[in-house]
Formats: C-alpha cells, sequence, structure tokens
C-alpha cells in the first residue's frame, strides 16, 4: 500500500532575528506522522504567503529564496521514493535523515527474519535442528507479515523503529485476529525475541524493546492413559491391520518416551545390545540432538519383531503420515471404550508417568530415557499418580515399623 506524503514550508515567528526576519522550516509528513527540520533561511513575515509556503514578491532575495525551497522539495521527493524503492517501507524520520545526510542503511526487521529463516534452514537439511522448530519459526513470519500490512501499512520495519508498543501491539494482534491461545501467543512471541537478540548481538540494536515486556506461560494439565486405558487399548477387538498398525506404533511410544519422529526414524541400527545382555535403544533425538538411551521393554520388543523387515529404507516400522496416524489412533482409541481426548505426544506422557514414574523410576533415569536438555522439562511429565503416592506410603510404612524406636509402642 502505498504511503501518503507530502512537504510544507512554515514560518517559526516566535523566533525573530535582529534584521526582522524568522526562520523558514520545512514538515515532512508520511502516513499521518511528523517531522521537522530548519531550511537554514531567513525571511521577512510580511512576505510570506502562508498558504503557497512561499515568499510573494519578484525581487531577487525573494527569487532566490524561492528556488531553493523548490531545490529542497525535489531532493526531498527524491529521498522518499529512493527509500520506498529501498525498502519497502518509510517513514518520515528517514526521509529526513536522508535529507539532512544523517541516514545509514537500516537493519529491517523482516530481512533479519528471512535471514535467520535461511540459515536455520540449512541446518534443518543438515539434520541439525529440527524441522517442526522451522515451520514455527515460518508461521511466525507470515503472522508479522500480516500484522505490519494491517496495523502499520508497510511491508517491513527498521529495527530501530521496534518499541515496547510494537510488541503489544503484535501480542494483541495474534490474541484478536489470530485468536491464538496465552501459551500460543508466548510461543509466537519467542522467536520475536530471538530476532531481537540477533540485532542487539551485532550492534544493529542498542535499546531492547523487550527490556518491559512480559508474558507467562500458563500451566496446563499434562493428560496421560492410566494403566486401565493401556489394558482397553492392547485387548481391544479391532477392525482391521491398519487399526492394528495404529494401535502398536502408540503403544511402542507409550512404553519407550519416543515421540512421533524419532518413532518414525527409528532403525536396525539405533537397536543395540550391551553388557546386560538386553536390547537398548539409542537415538539423538531430532528435536533437540540429544541423544536417548531406552532399555526395551518385553511388549516394545514383541511390537518391533512383529514388524522388522516391512521396511526397504532400513527403518523399523512403516510409519503413515502424521496426520493419518493420529486421526488412526483416535478412531481406535474411541473403538476401545477410551473417552479421553487422545494426542499423539500423550503417549509421551503416558512412558513418563504411567509407565516409569508409577513403577518406581527415579525422575534423573526418566529425563536420560526422554532425551531431556533439563530435568526441569521432565517435571512437567511427573505426575503423581494414585498408584505411585500408595505405592510410596506402603514403603515409608513398612520402614517406619522397621525402625528399632517406634517398634512396640502403644499409644
Amino acid at each position: 500500500m502505498k504511503s501518503t506524503f507530502s512537504v510544507i514550508y512554515y514560518l517559526k515567528r516566535q523566533v525573530v532575528k535582529k534584521d526582522g526576519t524568522v526562520p523558514v522550516m520545512g514538515r515532512i509528513t508520511v502516513d499521518g506522522t511528523q517531522t521537522q527540520f530548519s531550511c537554514k533561511l531567513t525571511v521577512d513575515p510580511k512576505l510570506w504567503d502562508t498558504k503557497g509556503g512561499r515568499v510573494t514578491g519578484r525581487s531577487t532575495a525573494a527569487l532566490e529564496t524561492n528556488r531553493m525551497l523548490d531545490k529542497m522539495r525535489v531532493r526531498i521527493n527524491r529521498h522518499y521514493q529512493e527509500i520506498m524503492e529501498r525498502d519497502n517501507f518509510v517513514t518520515a524520520e528517514k526521509v529526513k535523515n536522508a535529507f539532512l545526510g544523517l541516514e545509514h542503511r537500516y537493519h529491517t526487521l523482516m530481512q533479519v527474519f528471512r535471514q535467520h529463516n535461511e540459515d536455520y534452514e540449512k541446518q534443518v537439511e543438515a539434520g541439525m535442528k529440527a524441522k517442526g522448530t522451522l515451520l514455527k519459526y515460518k508461521t511466525v513470519y507470515k503472522h508479522l507479515q500480516e500484522f505490519l500490512s494491517i496495523r502499520y501499512r508497510v511491508k517491513d520495519i527498521a529495527l530501530k523503529e521496534l518499541t515496547p508498543a510494537f510488541i503489544s501491539d503484535f501480542e494483541m494482534f495474534l490474541r484478536t485476529d489470530k485468536h491464538c491461545s496465552t501459551n500460543t501467543v508466548w510461543l509466537y512471541v519467542c522467536p520475536l525475541r530471538t530476532m531481537v537478540f540477533i540485532a542487539i548481538n551485532n550492534e544493529w540494536l542498542t535499546r531492547d524493546p523487550f527490556r518491559e515486556y512480559e508474558i507467562k506461560k500458563e500451566e496446563t494439565v499434562r493428560s496421560f492413559l492410566t494403566k486401565e486405558e493401556i489394558r482397553l487399548l492392547m485387548e481391544g477387538r479391532l477392525k482391521n491391520a491398519k487399526q492394528e498398525l495404529y494401535r502398536d506404533l502408540y503403544l511402542f511410544c507409550a512404553f519407550t518416551g519416543l515421540s512421533f519422529a524419532d518413532m518414525r526414524n527409528l532403525t536396525e541400527e539405533n537397536i543395540h545390545t550391551y553388557f546386560d545382555e538386553h536390547e537398548w535403544i539409542n537415538i539423538n533425538r531430532q528435536k533437540t540432538g540429544v541423544v536417548s538411551n531406552i532399555r526395551l521393554l518385553d511388549i516394545a520388543k514383541r511390537i518391533i519383531d512383529k514388524y522388522r523387515g516391512l521396511c526397504g529404507n532400513g527403518r523399523i516400522f512403516p510409519v503413515p503420515h502424521y496426520n493419518t496416524c493420529l486421526a488412526g489412533i483416535r478412531s481406535v482409541a474411541k473403538r476401545c471404550g477410551i473417552t479421553k481426548h487422545i494426542t499423539w505426544h500423550q503417549s509421551r506422557h503416558t512412558a513418563a508417568t504411567t509407565v516409569f514414574l508409577s513403577n518406581g523410576v527415579p525422575i534423573e533415569t526418566v529425563s536420560s530415557m526422554l532425551g531431556h536438555k533439563s530435568i526441569k522439562t521432565t517435571q512437567i511429565y511427573a505426575k503423581i499418580t494414585k498408584e505411585k503416592l500408595n505405592q510410596d506410603m506402603e514403603n515409608l510404612a513398612a520402614r517406619l515399623n522397621g525402625i528399632e524406636e517406634f517398634a512396640g509402642c502403644t499409644i
């Protein structure tokens, strides 16, 4: 969308020189924002045409002053056009700085974002970064493009023009125009913060617009399947082999803690037999690159043996598209009598909670098996089930009963 642009001249009448003349000022307006500058000229206020912004009369001084004002207007118009063609966005301040010779090449938000995404895509292709994270950056990039067009009527914005108000406006845009929840807003603002960090690290930006901004992630309830629901899934009568595949893949994730992507990427090379003569999964997580070491439980081993050799590409499982699998396992769960809303990541929660923690596996070990960088991430999954609570209290009671100081005491 083309910007509205104008240049006018006016007198600074409150400043009168000794000879009775007053300074001529210029005002540049772009999209309703204004900035002023001194024309370095003085004129007799009696000879000034306020409406035309020029000096009246045919004297040599009047003609010379008008010629200089016209020359300034032409230069300002030229700078405006150059900035529009170069950056696709323009502000009154940028035009003034270019006219006064103070302009420098601006680094812009979307330029930095584009370069970041191009570099990140190369890292994804090299197997260094997760594709899902790249998709998040691309989504936020599109939202920013739309936000700039709707709210600011520009295609880009200089980094130096980022303000706390810009960030707050973007948050409101995500909430109202995109109908994002608080946690999604938090997720989408983080990439914008990353661009600001890049700018600060490269000294393109000296002031952090996030310095007074704060948004907190809301706590959410992490759903998982109970022992009874796992048994329903295992014993359910299914219609065909496809449903059986969806069920088996989901159960495999529930008994290993692997994510969908890591389960799909699993190959024979990831299965090792160590000193304890048990089979272990050794895999670098696609999302974080952290190594996961998981001993195969009997159920997981039986599922591997069931599908081993069916894929010609070296992978263990013939895994359909994610959306196909998700729709499939939801249909299977409903058929098995499970009313809970099912997500695939829920299988990972189930592994952490019902399979590992509820059976006495220390949280440090669970963190290692899940491939978390920090144990704080694992604590999100650490639900205290009734079974686990009862087990811990039984262990405590047994220990207290064995302490001599309490033995035989009557109350």
